[in-house]
């Protein structure tokens, strides 16, 4: 019997990211959040679809990531593009950092969750672009697996 499905609530997905890049590799990170960007997230806003994440000073960051701020925040709201440091282990950093500075290769954040403890967290993929007869290629094969589903329904 299969373990159950962890009870996970998107805030924001990055839906071109598994269009524009073949994804090697997943990792799940948490993120370094201030109040306000907390209860953005929780009231559902965020945008990754610019984002990525770079290595910087031995750390892996998010860059521009857009998480607005929050419309009841005081003074002292957050900056609604800044750089948000990711938490790894320092194994996962120095993996990923060397499998980034590979050519071809960029960490694309694919989603933006709360997981069943309530943590918010970030989806990175290792990513390698694809050209244009790559992203037909994909569209084509995705087509034909529709169409086989219905003819093999169809049809029995």
């Amino acid at each position: 019997m299969a373990a159950p499905e962890r009870a996970r609530r998107k805030v924001a997905e990055n839906r071109k990211a598994r269009h524009n890049y073949f994804i090697d590799d997943t990792v799940e990170a948490g993120i370094m959040l201030v109040g306000t960007e907390v209860k953005s997230l929780r009231a559902g806003q965020a945008n990754i679809n610019e984002a990525y994440a770079d290595m910087r000073d031995g750390d892996i960051y998010l860059v521009n990531a857009h998480i607005p701020e929050y419309t009841h925040g005081n003074r002292f709201n957050h900056d609604s593009r800044r750089p948000r440091k990711l938490l790894l282990h320092r194994r996962e950093i120095n993996k990923l950092g060397a499998a980034s500075d590979r050519k071809g290769y960029t960490l694309v954040p694919l989603s933006i969750y709360f997981n069943d403890r309530g943590r918010a967290k970030v989806e990175l993929g290792l990513a390698r672009g694809k050209a244009a007869h790559d992203k037909r290629e994909t569209i084509a094969k995705r087509d034909w697996e529709r169409q086989k589903a219905r003819l093999v329904k169809d049809y029995g």
